[in-house]
């Protein structure tokens, strides 16, 4: 019997860990998820991605745009508004997870020519009904001269 209370409780300790490495893999992809579409202005994919409330407050609050406009952008751009941007690649990401609340944060280079810029990026998420929604985003790019080691 207490072989038994022995191995429930090191279930106890091993499966927490398991699902939340699971949950932080599924939120980097599904971080990547939003990068894609942002460069690819998938329309569907961020309908289903942004919280109602989500607010994106991009570099030095120079802009704020909610759900509407996130998704309103791409639906121009889909019927043939010019896009400038070339490439999104995202890395060094790390995730936080706190109940029903994640936070992943990186590093997104954006390609816009002449040449890219690199930001720093945290996103906020909230898992809603088994699904994680994206609520809030904050970049900031970073000046050419602090990039050194990073």
């Amino acid at each position: 019997m207490k072989k038994l209370g022995t191995i429930i409780f090191l279930c106890f300790l091993i499966f927490p860990s398991v699902a939340q490495t699971q949950d932080h893999q599924k939120l980097i992809d599904l971080d990547l998820g939003w990068e894609k579409a942002l460069l690819e202005s998938d329309v569907d994919f961020l309908s289903n991605l942004l919280a109602v409330d989500f607010v994106w407050v991009h570099n030095h609050a120079s802009l704020i745009d909610g759900r509407e406009a996130v998704v309103a952008k791409a639906k121009r751009i889909q019927a043939g508004q010019p896009n400038d941007t070339r490439g999104r690649v995202s890395r060094d990401q790390k995730v936080v997870v706190l109940g029903n609340t994640a936070v992943v944060s990186g590093y997104t280079v954006v390609d816009r020519g002449p040449s890219p810029v690199t930001y720093h990026f945290m996103r906020t998420y909230v898992k809603e009904k088994g699904q994680y929604k994206l609520l809030a985003n904050h970049t900031m790019a970073i000046p050419d001269e602090e990039l050194k080691g990073k």
